[in-house]
């Protein structure tokens, strides 16, 4: 499934250096990308959170903790 999170990012942010960690249906994803610069955290972790919403819909993900940054930060 990691690598399957990790493509589903890709797919709509395709500079995106992406690292999944899944125990079950826990996640832990970090993504750094240059589509973040002048988003809010919250506007970050949302964009994040529509390119894996299905794993979310169909309980692959229940709980997930995601960490973002530009290049830059």
């Amino acid at each position: 499934m990691k690598a399957d999170i990790v493509a589903a990012i890709q797919a709509q942010m395709p500079d995106a250096r992406v690292d999944a960690q899944v125990d079950g249906d826990r996640g832990l994803i970090t993504v750094v990308s240059t589509v973040f610069a002048g988003m809010s955290r919250v506007q970050q972790q949302q964009a994040v959170y529509r390119c894996i919403d299905a794993f979310i819909t169909d309980g692959r993900l229940h709980a997930v903790t995601i960490r973002t940054q530009t290049p830059d930060d």
